[in-house]
């Protein structure tokens, strides 16, 4: 079976509906995402059968279960552009602008995009980098640097040095979610760089976490239960025009 988003298996009566998704969707908006999706399919007597499996096959498990419909987030790396999942992945791109654009507007525009440098991270990681670099074109940014931060503390902190070494000229940088983005801060401490004195961080998914951390950190939280909302509704083949998620706001701390 293609891997396409929200596809309807018509012909099966099943009342499930399958969302696949990559392990690197993880935290604040996808499960918000997942939230908005469940709530909706239960007011119109569905119920939601969650799969992360990476990158192993989807069709033994659309073949055992015969879902009514699938909303496959894990296909969106070929698909992206034209995926219906609700406005996600579209979304994904406005929801870049914002942090791109806070930290243009604080200043900066020479800026890292940092990506988790974990080996299964990397087909998503880079359709966000994809996303960021038209969304630094759209917004003044001039330069954007790719900023791989390890998972292992050790290598993180090794990492962000060499980075930092190489180009001193970068003043800020914008984190492909919060976990990543505590990494960083977690290595400019032990670097004894100053944040944001030396170097402004801002996160993506306003977790819970980053509020932990001293400063604050600055993220972006994105209306992503919306999103999950007009996926149900495409998924049943129902009208999703008056399901509008809302715009991304930043979150204010004191890293950015």
């Amino acid at each position: 079976m293609p891997h396409g988003v929200a596809r309807a298996l018509r012909e099966g009566s099943s009342r499930i509906v399958l969302l696949n998704l990559d392990p690197l969707f993880r935290g604040g908006s996808i499960d918000g995402y997942t939230r908005g999706l469940d709530d909706e399919l239960g007011r119109h007597g569905h119920v939601l059968l969650v799969r992360r499996a990476g990158g192993s096959p989807l069709e033994p498990v659309v073949d055992a279960v015969v879902p009514r419909a699938v909303v496959n987030l894990a296909g969106i790396y070929d698909e992206w552009e034209s995926a219906a999942d609700g406005g996600w992945v579209n979304g994904l791109g406005a929801h870049t602008r914002s942090q791109l654009t806070h930290l243009q507007e604080t200043g900066h525009v020479v800026v890292a995009f940092a990506l988790p440098g974990d080996v299964e991270a990397a087909p998503f990681a880079q359709v966000r980098l994809r996303l960021a670099r038209a969304a630094a074109a759209s917004v003044g940014i001039v330069q954007l640097e790719v900023l791989p931060v390890p998972r292992d503390v050790e290598s993180a902190r090794a990492g962000v040095g060499e980075f930092l070494a190489m180009h001193p000229e970068v003043t800020a940088v914008a984190a492909f979610d919060d976990v990543v983005a505590l990494r960083v801060l977690a290595a400019l401490r032990a670097l004894g760089k100053q944040v944001p004195g030396d170097l402004a961080v801002i996160g993506f998914d306003a977790t819970e976490h980053g509020a932990y951390w001293d400063p604050p950190l600055t993220s972006v939280r994105v209306d992503a239960e919306a999103f999950g909302r007009r996926a149900a509704r495409q998924a049943l083949g129902l009208d999703a025009s008056d399901v509008v998620p809302g715009p991304a706001t930043v979150v204010a701390g004191g890293t950015a």
